[in-house]
């Protein structure tokens, strides 16, 4: 009869932990991080409910499958003479600094929230802006900018 009561009070505790480890995937169990440290920067945040994106953080498997690829579209550029650094990953870390500074000079943008990112000299515009022209507008001030090869415009408008 004891054994019942002792199986019958660690029933909701066993149940908790059958759950917990049927619930937990591995790709929901790993850690995210910018593995491969991609600039990402807040430049503006005067929309506050302007969802913060997820930026450049990826889980370890992901870093692994994009290793590659990124090493050949990196080198790629310099060995076709269109980089005068021999990775392309190397411009962001000067790029996407430069890209803020612009952003704040122009004088245009205090009322957004806008993230910037940059990858093989690709900078991705990610945020929220006020009215459609203004995310049109930094998506040209910014491909503007030497050395930026391309301008991801994921800029949403939010009117509130």
């Amino acid at each position: 009869m004891n054994s019942i009561r002792h199986i019958h009070a660690a029933l909701p505790r066993l149940a908790f932990w059958i759950a917990a480890c049927l619930c937990a995937s591995p790709a929901a169990a790993e850690e995210r991080a910018n593995f491969f440290n991609d600039p990402f920067l807040q430049v503006t945040n005067a929309i506050a409910d302007c969802p913060v994106p997820p930026g450049p953080m990826i889980t370890r498997s992901e870093m692994e499958a994009q290793a590659h690829s990124r090493i050949e579209r990196g080198t790629s550029c310099f060995q076709s003479g269109k980089c005068r650094l021999p990775n392309s990953y190397m411009y962001d870390r000067e790029i996407i600094p430069r890209v803020k500074k612009a952003i704040l000079a122009d004088g245009r943008f205090n009322d957004t929230s806008i993230w910037i990112e940059g990858q093989r000299r690709w900078v991705w515009l990610q945020g929220c802006v006020r009215r459609q022209a203004d995310a049109d507008a930094l998506e040209q001030l910014v491909r503007s900018l030497d050395d930026v090869e391309a301008v991801i415009n994921q800029l949403r408008v939010r009117q509130r």
